[in-house]
């Protein structure tokens, strides 16, 4: 049975109450599609009805039946595969979607309308929309089984932009695709907090490469001032492509952060940018202050997704640690990148001679970037001489901090143990320092010039080198997944999903890592108190 009253309300909203009764005066018994549309075009044949009526008569009955049709999703696919339910639909007349959903918002007129319908693998919901030519590409790439790249050429579009198209297809549930194989390898137990698949399973992997040691600033914190050949362009390209093969392996989109050193100041740097645009990544840049020109180069190659740079406190400070006159270049460099329309980020790293200058920063910092951050410092290299702020200073901050981002939304989060804090106050965690707790070696891998892999880039945390082995053989290695399990101290920590501390602060404290807790921890494994 059909309930056509409310399956055809646009229909019976164009059509005379007692016309619409002798319509279904069968008692809503039509059993076929044509038995319906027989009716509704005697009635337009014999009345003024709009002459669409037939046609979106159509359009209701086919979004009745996916919503009642029992069709089931598979739980998991191998490769991009279409949604079972999907229907397309040829009719003769265009905006019959945008009336059949918001009645008599619009006029439809005479035209071909190809329609989607579908029914959202996730939530059960029908979708209805006209079919764009986006849509189209990705349905003929799934239906003809044709690799991305192939999809770029055919519409004469960048890779990025093809692999963009299939994004937003399964976001929408048009298509399904396989799942993301960059997942936690952890029991989750009751007791934990969090367990939400969205800490757990990572839909993107981010590449930091570092192309060139070379840098402008001869920073007090900088920890690492070695000296290592720069990246060669073969060399990017080789990695890019590595990096491109273990994203389409694992099913997630690919992120690639150029820095350094200072990434700017390698000559083949367009040239490594533009390589990995033509596979389709995220960029993002982890640089300097820099000139005009070169941005407008990158954002005619691909608009940068970020680009960050660094700030240490407030004018003196700052240009103590960074060099004289860095603050004012740095926020002309922002005000430049804001009238570029360049989403830019400040980081800080913190030291017991900046925790005090931090929110006033932020207040400064509020109208010029879209986001600030900061990470702990880790005294290795020449940030050796510097000094991190008492443990007991550093979690007052952390609340401080917490209740002066409510009024400064530039503010963001990083340091993990703010998990814990927000905990406490009852707030919902963000995450950690990548989404995920800590992301060493998970969702994130650090490349330095030589091709040296490191689990993070804050302390030295050798996992192989690109020379010798893929990114997957890497990541995949059993040095890796220790970084991954982080400390055995923390495993039995309700926090552990959301927060495992930093590995970098637990190194910087001469304590094992893999063994010892973050130094400045303030959750009590046992029961969740300070």
């Amino acid at each position: 049975m059909i309930d056509l009253a409310n399956s055809f309300a646009g229909c019976r909203s164009l059509i005379d109450p007692d016309a619409w009764r002798g319509i279904v005066s069968d008692g809503d018994h039509f059993e076929t599609l044509q038995a319906f549309l027989d009716s509704v075009q005697n009635h337009v044949r014999n009345t003024q009805s709009p002459l669409f009526l037939t046609e979106l008569a159509r359009l209701e009955w086919h979004i009745w039946k996916v919503k009642n049709q029992d069709i089931k999703m598979p739980g998991t696919v191998l490769q991009i595969a279409l949604n079972p339910s999907l229907v397309l639909l040829d009719l003769e007349w265009v905006d019959l979607t945008t009336f059949a959903i918001t009645l008599n918002s619009t006029v439809p007129h005479p035209g071909q309308e190809l329609v989607l319908i579908w029914k959202h693998p996730q939530t059960s919901e029908v979708k209805v929309e006209a079919a764009s030519s986006e849509s189209l590409l990705v349905l003929k790439m799934v239906l003809e089984n044709i690799d991305v790249g192939e999809v770029a050429k055919i519409g004469a579009i960048p890779l990025v932009a093809a692999r963009g198209a299939v994004d937003r297809a399964a976001g929408k549930g048009i298509v399904l695709r396989p799942p993301s194989r960059i997942r936690r390898n952890r029991k989750v137990e009751e007791a934990l907090l969090y367990t939400e698949e969205l800490f757990q399973v990572s839909a993107s992997f981010t590449l930091q490469l570092h192309i060139t040691q070379a840098c402008d600033l001869h920073c007090r914190h900088c920890y690492d001032r070695s000296d290592r050949k720069a990246l060669t362009l073969p060399e990017a390209s080789r990695i890019l492509g590595e990096m491109d093969y273990f994203c389409r392996e694992r099913s997630v989109s690919g992120q690639v952060s150029f820095t350094g050193g200072n990434p700017l100041l390698h000559p083949d740097f367009p040239a490594m940018y533009q390589a990995a645009a033509d596979f389709g990544f995220t960029l993002n840049v982890l640089g300097n202050p820099c000139d005009e020109k070169l941005i407008k180069r990158l954002q005619a190659i691909q608009p940068l997704n970020f680009f960050q740079v660094s700030l240490e406190g407030l004018p003196e400070h700052n240009d103590y640690i960074r060099g004289k006159g860095h603050f004012e270049r740095t926020m002309r460099f922002l005000a430049l990148l804001c009238q570029m329309n360049v989403y830019s980020m400040v980081m800080l790293t913190l030291t017991k001679d900046n925790i005090d200058q931090v929110i006033a920063l932020g207040e400064l910092l509020q109208d010029k970037t879209n986001a600030f951050f900061f990470n702990r410092l880790t005294p290795v290299g020449e940030g050796a001489a510097l000094a991190l702020p008492p443990r007991e200073s550093y979690i007052s901050f952390l609340n401080q901090y917490l209740d002066a981002a409510k009024r400064l939304p530039v503010l963001g989060f990083k340091d993990n143990l703010f998990n814990i804090a927000m905990q406490q106050q009852g707030m919902a965690p963000f995450g950690g320092c990548t989404g995920f707790g800590c992301g060493a070696a998970f969702n994130f891998l650090s490349v330095l010039p030589d091709g040296e892999v490191h689990a993070c880039r804050k302390f030295p945390s050798l996992i192989g080198n690109l020379k010798t082995q893929t990114i997957a053989e890497v990541y995949d290695s059993e040095a890796a997944e220790r970084y991954r399990d982080g400390s055995a101290e923390c495993r039995s920590c309700k926090m552990n999903l959301v927060c495992g501390g930093c590995l970098a602060s637990t190194y910087s404290h001469g304590q094992d890592i893999f063994a010892h807790k973050d130094p400045f921890c303030f959750q009590n494994i046992g029961d969740g108190s300070i």
